[in-house]
């Protein structure tokens, strides 16, 4: 069948074409004959209709109804319980967690404990003057807790 007739085709079935498409189809024989066969078909499949009006059973939209909510919505746990692809994100996301988990576990274990001793000071005294054994640098933070801690619980005697 030719592009001009395929176009318009519902113009030709409906069998009022204008005049270009009469003209074609008059001299081309094998677009009218492809045309015969569609509405052949087309008057076989008319034939298969009945003749009444068919009613459904009692209770058939019920029945339909019925089903529509057992099936009941999808919900995104579907996905990743019954497809495989859903599996596999579950598992290698439950995987990182374990790798995360693991990881923080492990950093707070390795941190250093901090070591803080006592050290008075007599009236007057100010931390650091003429004390052996402290030093107070400024990279030395258990140092710097230490001393904050004896000057907060420090008691006049």
């Amino acid at each position: 069948m030719h592009r001009v007739i395929r176009d318009r085709l519902e113009e030709v079935l409906a069998q009022t074409p204008g005049a270009d498409l009469t003209k074609h189809l008059k001299d081309c024989e094998e677009c009218r004959v492809e045309l015969e066969q569609m509405r052949a078909q087309a008057g076989l499949l008319r034939t298969l209709r009945p003749a009444e009006e068919v009613e459904p059973r009692g209770g058939f939209y019920a029945r339909v109804m019925e089903r529509i909510e057992a099936e009941g919505p999808v919900s995104i746990w579907y996905v990743f319980s019954e497809s495989p692809f859903g599996r596999r994100i579950a598992v290698a996301s439950m995987a990182l967690a374990l790798a995360i988990g693991v990881y923080v576990f492990s950093a707070e274990q390795s941190e250093p404990a901090v070591a803080t001793r006592q050290v008075e000071f007599g009236p007057g005294q100010l931390p650091g003057e003429d004390q052996p054994g402290l030093v107070l640098t400024g990279s030395g933070a258990p140092d710097r807790d230490a001393v904050l801690v004896n000057l907060v619980t420090y008691q006049e005697q």
